[in-house]
This record gives C-alpha cells, structure tokens and sequence, in this order.
C-alpha cells in the first residue's frame, strides 16, 4: 500500500535494500534529508537504514516533547503507531503500517516540511 496524499508519501519495503533505494529514489526526485523517514519495528536496524541511506529519523520534532516522553513507556507497537500518526497519516493507517512492520518490512515516508 503507498499513499500518496499531499501531506505525506509512505512506502512499505521488504527488506533494508529496498528502503534505501527508496530514499535515494526520493532525494533525486527533490525530497530532502530532513523530509524522509524511515521507521522499521526493530531499531537498531531502522538506525542502520538511517544512517545507510542518510535519512531521518521520527524524533522530537515531530512527535513533541510529550508524545517523545510518552513513547519511553509505551510498547514499541504503539509508539511506531504515534510516529506514524505524528507524520500526518490516520490512525487507521498507522496501525495497517505497524502490522506491517511486524512482519519485517521497512517504512519509508516522505514528507516536506513546512518553511
């Protein structure tokens, strides 16, 4: 499922080479470091990806200092879905994206930050 709304652009890929040519994909099309994310359920390999494909991660800035404190006690599920939600998309779709990534694969959304 990608979607393409004018907020924001998620793709789910298979595996961690598929996230990075996806990033890179993004960036010669015009999106920036600052404008793509990539979120995987286990996070030393989403820390991998980021710093492979020189991307970003969901952190403070877009979850707000309560949301980032907040994700310290919830389960890694439920604050995949935060981060998700907190890039612009539905709950509905957060939680379709986090069972997702239960099954390994990667997210990588784009989405331009405002100016």
């Amino acid at each position: 499922m990608d979607s393409t709304g004018t907020q924001a652009y998620a793709k789910l890929l298979e595996n961690s080479v598929q996230a990075i040519e996806e990033v890179n994909r993004l960036r010669s099309s015009g999106y920036t470091r600052e404008d793509l994310y990539v979120i995987s359920h286990d996070e030393d390999r989403e820390g991998r990806i980021v710093d492979a494909a020189d991307s970003n991660e969901v952190g403070l800035s877009e979850e707000g200092l309560f949301g980032a404190i907040a994700n310290l006690f919830r389960s890694r599920g439920d604050a995949l879905r935060f981060k998700i939600t907190s890039l612009g998309f539905s709950a509905a779709e957060a939680a379709f994206y986090e069972k997702e990534l239960d099954t390994g694969k990667v997210l990588v959304i784009a989405k331009r930050n405002p100016q």
